[in-house]
């Protein structure tokens, strides 16, 4: 009988944001307005980073594919978000939830190692500062990169393939996306093993990365209060404050969402951490490094100044 249920579901609803009905044209424009300026404010930083010369520096090298990786990561969630929030009873086929699901899961982890790879850069920075353009060469930064992706790349099809292998008895997803445990919970059978599975990969793609960048601030903060001047402490704090603001919130939300116990799961809960780390962080990212960073905002205001004359 679960084998016969298993074929009948070929298409998943999303419950979405239904116990906010009466705010769902509320919600649409809010969503809609953080979507568009999240998208404006990664491709402000991509775009500025490729064409001022004073920002071809490792440590912008990152922040662009940091942009980069968050853009696509909410076009693989909101768009799909906010038409739910129009046509709350949209359906999704099986492949087009496993699809998503697979994109999410990459550019999340993507993103968690790009973090890291940005923490060891600041170590080396501040740390190794006369070696750092002979370390962190034009290679060893695309192998940190291409080493993020992969990751992400693996764990996703590792992910995937566990929780669509599952028999589905029911079709509504008490989310607004493809999310792993909303998926699970559809299942016909007893998923332990998938919730384990999740666990060890939610700890090894959260919990070490977290750890990295941890010892890579402790020699940082270390290095730091070594340095003799005001000034020089002044300014090796605020070339760190961007990105650390940024990981404390990522890690923060994905951390609540992935490694608290199942029990402790309430629908309204996970949709607000969710909303958090899927339409939140990547535009705190583009806000964050704009405002925070002065060599950001003086290459804007050159190239501002360049369109005007």
């Amino acid at each position: 009988m679960k084998k016969e249920n298993h074929t009948l579901i070929t298409e998943f609803v999303f419950q979405g944001f239904s116990s906010f009905h009466e705010h769902q044209l509320t919600l649409f424009g809010v969503f809609l307005a953080l979507y568009i300026l999240t998208l404006a404010g990664n491709g402000i930083i991509v775009t500025i980073i490729r064409v001022d010369r004073h920002l071809h520096t490792p440590m912008y090298f990152f922040l662009s594919m940091l942009s980069t990786s968050e853009t696509v990561y909410t076009l693989v969630i909101l768009p799909r978000m906010l038409s739910s929030l129009i046509n709350m009873s949209q359906p999704i086929s099986l492949a087009g939830c496993a699809t998503q699901m697979f994109f999410f899961v990459t550019f999340g982890i993507t993103n968690c190692f790009l973090l890291t790879a940005m923490g060891y850069d600041r170590y080396i920075a501040i740390c190794n500062p006369l070696r750092y353009t002979i370390i962190m060469n034009k290679r060893v930064r695309v192998q940190l990169v291409w080493g993020a992706c992969s990751i992400g790349l693996i764990v996703a099809m590792t992910q995937v393939t566990a929780v669509f292998r599952l028999p589905f008895c029911a079709t509504k997803v008490a989310h607004f996306f493809c999310d792993i445990r909303p998926v699970m919970k559809l299942s016909c059978i007893d998923t332990t093993v998938n919730e384990i599975l999740t666990l060890i990969i939610s700890v090894l793609v959260l919990v070490v990365p977290m750890g990295l960048i941890f010892i890579s601030y402790v020699l940082i903060i270390s290095a730091i209060l070594k340095i003799a001047s005001a000034e020089g402490r002044k300014k090796a704090f605020a070339t760190c404050a961007s990105h650390l603001t940024v990981v404390i919130v990522h890690y923060g939300c994905a951390s609540i969402a992935y490694l608290k116990p199942k029990s402790e799961n309430s629908r309204d809960q996970d949709q607000l951490i969710s909303v958090t780390y899927t339409v939140i962080t990547p535009l705190l990212n583009p806000v964050v490094y704009t405002l925070r960073n002065k060599e950001v905002r003086d290459a804007l205001c050159r190239a501002t100044s360049r369109k005007l004359s």
